[in-house]
């Protein structure tokens, strides 16, 4: 892990310490960063072929394998840009990717005669993906159910298309040869792997997740309801042609002409009524004291009175 200190930036790593003089007949190498892909490559070769003759723990050792690394360093770049929109910090992928590259390195077989890139990208990316399951988690899930919450994902897809529709648990379960309740399991463990703000705004085009539904929020059913209530004695002490207008503009949504048709009088006459009826109901809505039975009662006979 020395050389993991050593390259904890590889953009400003520095270059190999001084070669030991057992390993006088090796290429000076003053800074890996001017190096090429292509002399990176050959030079490689070299050192692999060199670090299979030294001892673990030697200075020769540790001096090649590190100057390994740095040569390298691009590879872990390369891998990293494809976790480049993750939230955790670049650095700290580059960190990971970095140990992955020395495993790679410890690793490779260089009588293989295989590429040590396309021998040594999947070892770094596996590192960062492990990184990413067991590290960067808001929630410590257990790792079955870490696996299992990817499992899903790709199963989901799968059948959807096959299906035309999107897979029922029991139809999840079925694929991936488990229980339905492992499956629920696997969806809840998805939430744990990132945290919002409670306080965080909900986005229109989104579903409420768990945390909105539990939290409280202004109901406006509540103000029809009282509304409603405080109503209910005034509607009461109408008379029943009253009751029946309303009935017929707010209920069955009829027209003021198509009322007036049902009614047998005029649309004038019903627009009337309506607005009489209405700013009694306003009014009383209005008004603190419980007096405006009586007094409906009162206006609407004498309106009815003109009306015959």
């Amino acid at each position: 892990m020395s050389s993991l200190s050593r390259t904890r930036d590889p953009a400003v790593c520095a270059a190999p310490a001084p070669r030991p003089p057992a390993l006088v007949d090796l290429p000076e190498i003053p800074d890996p960063r001017t190096v090429g892909t292509m002399d990176a490559r050959s030079l490689s070769v070299s050192l692999f072929r060199r670090l299979v003759s030294l001892e673990e723990g030697t200075p020769e050792y540790a001096y090649v394998r590190n100057t390994l690394v740095e040569l390298n360093l691009s590879l872990v770049k390369f891998a990293a840009t494809r976790f480049s929109h993750r939230s955790e910090s670049m650095e700290d992928i580059l960190q990971v990717g970095t140990v992955g590259l020395i495993k790679a390195i410890n690793r490779f077989d260089v009588e293989r005669e295989v590429e040590f890139a396309s021998f040594a990208l999947p070892t770094i990316e596996g590192e960062i993906k492990r990184f990413f399951r067991d590290a960067s988690w808001a929630v410590r899930v257990p790792r079955r159910l870490q696996e299992l919450r990817i499992g899903i994902a790709k199963a989901s897809d799968t059948l959807e298309q096959r299906l035309g529709h999107p897979p029922t648990d029991a139809e999840l379960a079925a694929q991936l040869d488990v229980d339905e309740d492992e499956v629920r399991q696997g969806r809840q463990a998805a939430n744990g792997y990132s945290a919002r703000s409670l306080d965080a705004p909900l986005d229109d085009d989104r579903a409420p997740g768990p945390a909105q539904l539990c939290l409280g929020q202004d109901e406006g059913a509540f103000d029809t309801v009282e509304c409603i209530a405080a109503l209910k004695p005034v509607v009461a002490t109408l008379s029943e042609r009253d009751r029946l207008i309303l009935s017929l503009r707010f209920v069955e949504d009829l027209t003021q002409r198509e009322i007036g048709e049902r009614l047998g009088i005029s649309q004038m006459h019903v627009s009337r009524l309506l607005t009489r009826v209405l700013t009694l109901l306003r009014e009383a809505l209005l008004r603190d004291d419980g007096q405006d039975g009586r007094d409906g009662q009162d206006s609407q006979k004498s309106d009815d009175g003109r009306d015959g």
